[in-house]
């Protein structure tokens, strides 16, 4: 995975809004915020547009993204707020220039078409973090705190308590996930999520606990869940159960497709639709270590997770480049006999 340029004072961020609409004044708490970290603050010229329930129609939410994208100047695009309209404009988008010149990319909630996208075309990654919509919100200072950490490259580590359901293991992995209603809205296109080997993040809102187990049989059914070193659960805010009671809750449903899978997974970790909505690197290398004590995630120095990879890469590429080079001369002096003959 790739790791953008960690931001400095002076640098210059945008915020744009890729989904629901917002207001100025929605915005104001997290423009100062910015300013105070030293940051030059940026907002897409339709940041406050309305269309319905969007920031804009479908061509100027794209315009704005893709603006701050191209623009080499913006060090960090952060994501105004979820809600509905990512998925919309995913496809209209050019990621050239960015693929290139990767700058972070901040959100969460709607926001995982992007985290998710993102990390399986160009192995890029991206923060998984609160948004200006939640910055005035009560209790969300350890959540803001650890999105200026992840941003400026300082060390992450979090540490909660234990849960009932939490099955022990000690695993290390790259970490990918989101909202699970969009992963599951994203299986079989070109952003679905790839979990072999990983470590898998899941978070939701606002959802039926039937719906919960037809997601997660999704993932089981997908191959997503057998492949994955660990699963790690968020927020699991406002589920909402039918007039004839579904028989289990959230955790419940997610202990037994984990257990099925014989993976470790640890419930309750401060992030997703909650106040306590800490930073998460998606893409990063972590270390998931779970016992009856408690929990801690890890997550691994850029230059620690890349060390090998970076290695690799240089042996393979002058490799690749001697192959490639005979291999053309075998050819020419083929095609040469096959004249002479």
């Amino acid at each position: 995975m790739i790791t953008p340029t960690y931001l400095k004072s002076g640098d210059k961020i945008a915020i744009i809004a890729t989904a629901r609409k917002v207001i100025p004044s929605e915005m104001d708490v997290a423009i100062g915020t910015f300013r105070s970290w030293g940051l030059q603050v940026v907002t897409g010229p339709h940041l406050f547009g309305a269309d319905n329930q969007y920031s804009g129609t479908d061509e100027e939410r794209t315009a704005d993204l893709q603006m701050m994208l191209d623009d080499a100047d913006i060090k960090a695009i952060i994501c105004a707020r979820g809600g509905y309209g990512t998925v919309r404009i995913i496809d209209q988008l050019n990621f050239g220039i960015f693929e290139k010149h990767p700058k972070w990319i901040v959100g969460y909630s709607d926001i995982t078409v992007l985290h998710s996208h993102i990390q399986t075309q160009f192995g890029i990654e991206t923060l998984h973090a609160t948004m200006p919509i939640n910055f005035a919100d009560e209790g969300t200072d350890a959540a803001t705190e650890s999105l200026r950490k992840a941003l400026f490259g300082e060390s992450l580590e979090y540490t909660i308590g234990s849960y009932p359901l939490n099955r022990r293991g000690n695993v290390s992995g790259v970490l990918t996930g989101g909202n699970l209603s969009i992963l599951y809205s994203l299986t079989g296109s070109a952003s679905d999520i790839q979990t072999q080997d990983k470590i898998l993040f899941i978070e939701d809102l606002d959802e039926y606990l039937y719906h919960m187990d037809r997601m997660m049989i999704n993932l089981k059914r997908s191959g997503k869940l057998s492949g994955i070193k660990g699963l790690i659960v968020g927020g699991l805010s406002k589920m909402n159960d039918n007039t004839v009671p579904f028989g289990k809750q959230a955790e419940q449903i997610i202990t037994e497709y984990a257990l099925e899978a014989g993976i470790p997974v640890c419930f309750n970790f401060p992030a997703g639709h909650i106040s306590d909505n800490r930073a998460l690197i998606m893409g990063r290398e972590v270390q998931l270590d779970i016992d009856l004590s408690g929990v801690s995630l890890r997550l691994l120095p850029a230059s620690e997770t890349h060390k090998s990879s970076n290695l690799l890469r240089k042996i393979l590429k002058p490799a690749i480049f001697f192959l490639g080079f005979f291999a053309f001369i075998y050819v020419i002096l083929y095609l040469i006999r096959l004249v002479l003959k």
